[in-house]
């Protein structure tokens, strides 16, 4: 059987050169989601990322009995707040959140009700509510970024105050972003997200 990998199937999607904004069209996907507020390095993002593995990877295993094996997306998440420049000047506590994972087959109602039932089973009662959402960006501005995500803000600031309004474009959908290494295991010095920001026209 062979095994989707969207990260090989979608290159374009999942890759960049380090710095370089270039435009892209992202197709409308499926993503397994969960929200919140505040600092990423807190106990409130950590437990929305258990809880979207908790439900991908009963997912995975019965797609996988379904003859649609795929190896589990990378984590992503939209990034907004009331004010943009909470970003370029990290101003944490004013972040607001969207955990995602990508489900790169198509899914049933069972396989999704099964999978609810497990997450719960090992997350108990409190654990943040996960929805299946379809989210459509179209037109983004996208780069890769190697190194810490504390070393975003000079690049984002670039990206807002010069890039965008030579352009002609504004913000569009959420800041997105889609982390490509494991930073429990990874160099922070050699870290790589794609920062992604869906753009529209200015009017």
């Amino acid at each position: 059987m062979t095994k989707l990998d969207v990260k090989k199937s979608g290159k374009a999607l999942y890759s960049g050169r380090n710095g370089v904004w270039e435009e892209i069209t992202v197709p409308p996907m499926l993503y397994l989601t969960a929200t919140g507020r505040g600092d990423p390095d807190g106990p409130a993002f950590a437990a929305a990322t258990q809880a979207l593995y908790a439900h991908a990877y009963p997912l995975k295993f019965a797609a996988k009995d379904a003859g649609r094996d795929h190896v589990v997306p990378p984590l992503e998440a939209q990034w907004w707040a009331d004010d943009p420049r909470a970003f370029t000047t990290a101003r944490r506590a004013d972040w607001q959140w969207k955990a995602m994972l990508r489900l790169p087959v198509p899914v049933t109602e069972a396989m999704i009700a099964a999978a609810r039932a497990k997450a719960a089973a090992k997350l108990g009662a409190d654990a943040p509510d996960v929805s299946i959402e379809e989210i459509a960006e179209g037109l983004c501005l996208q780069c890769l970024h190697i190194g810490p995500y504390a070393d975003e803000a000079p690049v984002l600031a670039q990206l807002h105050d010069r890039i965008m309004p030579e352009r002609g474009l504004t913000f569009g959908l959420p800041h997105h972003e889609i982390y490509l290494s494991d930073p429990r295991r990874t160099d922070p010095a050699k870290l790589r997200t794609i920062l992604r920001q869906p753009v529209v026209p200015l009017t």
